[in-house]
């Protein structure tokens, strides 16, 4: 396929791209920066104008897409203040899901994050492992706008039952480089609460992107997107006992299975992740 990526030059974005393009797409990188080249069309998704435009065509580089990938955003909350944050994340996801549209893309998959499901957990989970099947809880204006998107999302498939939008509520991303840090979280339960002791690895991220372009079909899904393990060397039931003690855990719990339920994207989109830290720190 011929892939638009928004955000490509991003921490996740990277990974994206170079999954994509080894898996044998034509890839091309919407973001405001990077490094210069063939692969990068520089946009600001905040201009609608722009991101139509570049979806439609650009001299030199191409003359249409089959799908596009949405990553670029503010990754995190606190970066910026909350309305810059509200503004730039709301209005760039408008632009891409329109100019998508209108452009008539009918394939899109974005980043979404785990951050709907309640993080950082201040108020405890309904029950563990949590999963896609309890309303959104919004912590933070990061987290509403990611809100927002999805019902965005659901919408846009209503009026159009060709269209196929896919939300990957992504972990906590991490590099190889970040593994270094993890035996540290050990000594501290409450350190890595925040979100259920979850990451994923970028390269797996890449997987689930790549998983959903080939398996989604039209329609509106929202899948959490993790590794299998938890950041902890601690057991996973006995960090749900120690730190969240009322809370119902609904299975038998692997010694370090993630407490962000994937079974959803095994289930559909065939995601399996194939990296762990645990793994890459043996290896070093």
């Amino acid at each position: 396929m011929k892939i638009a990526v928004t955000g490509g030059s991003g921490k996740l974005g990277r990974h994206v791209v170079r999954r994509l393009t080894a898996d044998g797409h034509q890839v091309l990188n919407l973001d405001r920066a990077g490094e210069r080249g063939p692969g990068l069309v520089l946009v600001d998704l905040r201009n609608y104008g722009q991101v139509l435009d570049a979806l439609l065509g650009v001299d030199d580089r191409h003359g249409g897409f089959d799908a596009v990938v949405h990553l670029g955003a503010i990754p995190a909350p606190g970066l910026l203040p909350d309305a810059a944050t509200f503004e730039n994340n709301m209005l760039s996801t408008y632009n891409v899901f329109q100019a998508a549209r209108r452009a008539g893309i009918k394939k899109l998959v974005y980043a979404s994050s785990e951050t709907v499901l309640g993080l950082p957990f201040d108020l405890d989970p309904p029950y563990l492992p949590v999963d896609e099947e309890y309303p959104a809880r919004p912590e933070s204006t990061y987290s509403l706008v990611k809100h927002l998107e999805e019902q965005m999302a659901r919408e846009l498939v209503r009026w159009d039952p060709l269209l196929d939008i896919t939300a990957l509520r992504f972990s906590n991303v991490m590099d190889v480089e970040d593994y270094a840090a993890f035996p540290s979280f050990d000594s501290d339960a409450m350190a890595r609460k925040w979100n259920l002791w979850g990451y994923i690895d970028g390269r797996d991220g890449a997987q689930a992107v790549a998983r959903a372009l080939e398996n989604a079909t039209p329609g509106f899904e929202a899948f959490i997107i993790a590794n299998a393990d938890t950041v902890m060397s601690r057991s996973s039931a006995g960090l749900a006992a120690e730190v969240f003690p009322t809370v119902e855990v609904r299975k038998e719990l692997g010694e370090h299975e993630t407490l962000l339920s994937i079974d959803k994207a095994r289930r559909l989109l065939g995601f399996e992740p194939e990296h762990s830290w645990r793994a890459q720190l043996n290896q070093g």
